[in-house]
Parts: C-alpha cells; sequence; structure tokens
C-alpha cells in the first residue's frame, strides 16, 4: 500500500526507529522515516537477509491466513498487526472467503492511522475495522475487538500473533497468550511466528547476535526466545502439520526459498468440546 510520507499522525516519536515503521521499510513500503530507514541500513550491514526474513514471515502469514479461511475460520484477530503493506490479512482473507471479517490491532501510531486510510478506502466497515490497544490488556483488547461488530464471538476466530512477540520482553508474557487462548471459542486457530536463536549457528547467529544489540538502540528492542519458551504459547493447542518449523518451510514446496532458522511460526487449532 503507498501512504503519503508526509503524513504524521498524533503521537508518533521520531526520535528513534520503531519496529512497525522498520519492518515496512524491510518490505518495500513507504510508511516509515528517516530514523527508520537508517536504522534498516544498518540492520543490512549486520544481517544481509534481514529482508528476506521479513519477506519469509509476510509470506508465512499469508499462507497461514489462507489456511485458517479454507478450514472453516473466517475471523481474524490480527495483534500487532503493524503498518499496512503487501498482504494484508483482510485482503488475503477475502480471496479465499469473500465473507471474512478481520480487526487490526496496534499500539503504534502510524499503524493504526494507515490501516484506518486502507479500510477507508478498500474495506468494508462491516467486516472490516482497526482498534488502538496493547496486545498486553488482553481482556480490554478482546472486549474492544467485539465492540467493533465485525465478529461474531459465538464464531471460531483466527487470532494472530505474527513478527511481535519477540518485541515484548514480558516474563509474564505466556500468561497473556493463555488467556487469548481461553478466551477464543471451539474451533478457532492460534497463528504465531517469532525470531530465535535455537538451531541458528554459524555466520548466520553472529549475525542475529548483532541484529539484537542493534535493536537495543530503538523504541522496541527485540527478545529472542528459544524454541522450547516459544512452542509454550500454544498451550495445549495441537499444531497443524509441519509444526513449529521456520517460517519459510510452513507449507512452502518451494526448493529454492532459503531456509532461516531464525524465524519460526506455526499454526494451531482449539479443539471443540467433543474433539477432547
Amino acid at each position: 500500500m503507498a501512504v503519503d510520507p508526509e503524513f504524521l499522525p498524533e503521537g508518533v516519536d521520531l526520535e528513534r526507529p520503531n519496529a512497525a515503521r522498520i519492518y515496512d521499510w524491510a518490505l518495500g513500503g513507504t510508511a516509515n522515516w528517516a530514523v527508520d530507514r537508517e536504522f534498516g541500513e544498518q540492520l543490512v550491514k549486520a544481517f544481509p537477509l534481514i529482508r528476506s526474513v521479513a519477506r519469509a514471515n509476510r509470506a508465512f502469514l499469508g499462507r497461514a491466513v489462507r489456511h485458517c479461511a479454507e478450514n472453516g475460520v473466517n475471523q481474524f484477530l490480527d495483534l500487532g498487526s503493524g503498518v499496512p503493506t503487501v498482504g494484508n490479512v483482510h485482503e488475503i482473507a477475502d480471496e479465499a472467503d469473500p465473507e471474512s471479517r478481520c480487526v487490526y490491532v496496534d499500539n503504534e501510531p502510524v499503524a493504526v492511522a494507515h490501516s484506518k486510510i486502507l479500510l477507508e478506502k478498500r474495506g468494508d466497515p462491516a467486516r472490516h475495522a482497526v482498534i488502538g490497544g496493547d496486545l498486553r490488556d488482553a481482556d480490554e483488547v478482546w472486549e474492544r475487538a467485539f465492540e467493533t461488530g465485525v465478529l461474531d464471538p459465538a464464531k471460531p476466530v483466527a487470532l494472530l500473533t505474527v513478527a511481535v512477540l519477540h518485541f515484548l520482553p514480558e516474563p509474564e508474557l505466556a500468561g497473556i497468550i493463555a488467556r487469548y487462548r481461553a478466551l477464543l471459542p471451539p474451533g478457532s486457530f492460534y497463528v504465531l511466528s517469532h525470531v530465535t536463536m535455537s538451531g541458528v549457528e554459524g555466520d548466520e547467529l553472529e549475525q542475529i547476535q548483532r541484529v539484537v544489540k542493534q535493536y537495543e538502540q530503538s523504541s522496541t528492542p527485540a527478545t529472542f526466545r528459544d524454541r522450547e519458551e516459544i512452542r509454550g504459547f500454544f498451550g495445549d493447542f495441537a499444531l497443524v502439520a509441519p509444526g513449529l518449523v521456520p517460517v519459510g518451510e510452513w507449507r512452502l514446496d518451494d526448493p529454492h526459498s532459503p531456509t532461516l532458522n531464525c524465524a519460526i511460526g506455526g499454526v494451531s487449532r482449539k479443539p471443540a468440546p467433543n474433539e477432547v
């Protein structure tokens, strides 16, 4: 989505780079500022494949959304949705099911403002909405998402936390995600991707370690959790095949796709009572 680079929503901090805007830059978007672009260029020097990781993660999101829609869940709650860019959730979901519904949630003013612009231009107010909120306030976010009238509380929901939890260092985060899982109706999906150093070796590991240090200078430092901690976010939900894997390998039959172990993801499903 092309946006006006001169548009500056109220509350934007341009003193330090921000993860949502850096991600937008990495994907080739325009909703970013000089401080974000300069930081991004430094990231490329530290980790030349950073843009490949961003694109692989975005592609994983698209495949996961299509999987949910094709398996009967057409309502999406996208937490930490970021700045609108190539392959937005509601657009992918609409391709799979024209009656799909989506609520975006983010606490970054740029992400919220540009999401509103996108939905005004290419959305349906009866089926698409965006709210400003902190995903760490699970009950409040859940309540406000359903107050939009977009989501039906009687039907399953696909909850998305894609490339966002590694910017939340709180040790109680596992409990917060568990609360969301408890709120999800039976039959719902939970989609997650997260950066990690587990299974990362050699040059890739050294580069990732440099990235971690660089992100400490931003307004959104990164937390690289290990694989077992990331697996714990799914709780007792059943992971669909192929499980928790590098995002570039999740249901992608492409031998030419680069294998990047530093970003892993998966899709899980909350069983219905008669399935337990």
